[in-house]
């Protein structure tokens, strides 16, 4: 097990696009980019970066939107672009060549189009409760399909208001369900699990930048069900599949090794997530819902799965790990069983 006592610094790093908080380990080594999820920030990573083995140079950036980034718009129209396009500069202005990514949730889909962008500067990506490949909500089968041609139902509509409006007033109460402090400890992890850094945690959380520009975004109404679909700037919409899809990540020549980790619980990527419309609609929780032939929920980790099979049939490699009992932020939940899978894919690929 590696030594847990690396000491985690934070720096402001001045870059082409925007100015960057980041967390760092060590000043030497092969580089290793933490690459946070929604609603979170570098902080999520604290923990495991104690943990990164000598010979190796942790980073770990709070993203656009998020932490103490400077805040400037997300551009949804395109996609997940912006993140990469921001993780290049910082790569530029700190002069890394290639770096070994480990991107959570959201940040998965960033590496990938990353991935899709600049393959020759990801020398292998742990992809950690992974964003599908087809994006957030509106799409009904493993090809990604819309249920409908606005994408109804995927978005920055479809953040809960009420979670939205106590992210905003920086809510640190239990009173609701939709309490930050509550959505963490019920849904980015399983209970009945505490993180020991709980409150600095939930500043992380509350460190999110609420607007339509950055978090959840502006929407569009529609006349499909549920009602809303994707606007143009801001985080959920740059999760919509109306602008995201690194599906293409199936044809990609010479790309990088690909460790997926999962939670056998993951409440949040799942084929039955409680953040799809889809989902939610069949439990009867969204009323009007038009049924399963219509909008069915989304099978994200089957259509994360079906990408990374047809991967491996034109020559990448990727190994799926299920961890049991665990949520949907693996690192934090069995730490030691994640770096016990992070460590050697580390070693691997540090060239």
């Amino acid at each position: 097990m590696a030594d847990s006592s690396r000491k985690v610094e934070k720096r402001d790093i001045p870059t082409a696009r925007l100015a960057v908080r980041a967390r760092l380990v060590g000043e030497e080594g092969f580089p290793v980019i933490f690459v946070h999820g929604n609603c979170s920030s570098s902080a999520f990573f604290e923990s495991l970066m104690k943990t990164l083995p000598e010979g190796f140079r942790g980073i770990a950036p709070d993203m656009r939107g998020y932490g103490e980034t400077e805040p400037k718009t997300i551009d949804a129209t395109r996609g997940m672009r912006d993140f990469s396009d921001d993780l290049v500069a910082l790569m530029d202005a700190l002069s890394l060549k290639r770096a070994v990514f480990v991107a959570h949730s959201a940040g998965a889909g960033m590496v990938m189009q990353l991935s899709l962008d600049h393959p020759e500067r990801v020398a292998g990506v742990v992809v950690e409760a992974p964003l599908s490949p087809y994006g957030f909500g509106g799409t009904k089968d493993t090809d990604g399909t819309p249920c409908w041609a606005d994408f109804a139902g995927s978005g920055g509509g479809t953040a809960n208001p009420d979670f939205v409006q106590r992210l905003k007033s920086k809510d640190r109460s239990t009173e609701t369900p939709t309490s930050p402090r509550n959505v963490m400890n019920g849904c980015y992890v399983k209970p009945p699990f505490r993180h020991p850094d709980e409150e600095m945690l939930l500043d992380s959380v509350l460190n999110t930048h609420v607007s339509d520009e950055l978090y959840p975004g502006n929407f569009t109404k529609s006349d499909n069900w549920p009602g809303v679909a994707p606007g143009t700037t801001g985080m959920n919409n740059a999760m919509a599949p109306r602008y995201y899809n690194t599906s293409s990540f199936a044809a990609l020549k010479n790309g990088p090794d690909v460790l997926w980790i999962r939670g056998a619980d993951d409440a949040i990527v799942s084929d039955t997530s409680l953040f799809d419309f889809g989902f939610l609609g069949k439990l009867g929780a969204v009323p009007g819902w038009p049924g399963d032939e219509k909008y069915p929920p989304q099978p994200m980790v089957s259509q994360m799965r079906g990408v990374m099979e047809r991967y491996a049939k034109n020559g990448g490699r990727f190994r799926e790990v299920v961890l049991q009992d665990t949520g949907h932020s693996p690192h934090l939940e069995k730490t030691q069983e994640f770096e016990a899978l992070l460590t050697p894919f580390l070693r691997e690929h540090a060239r």
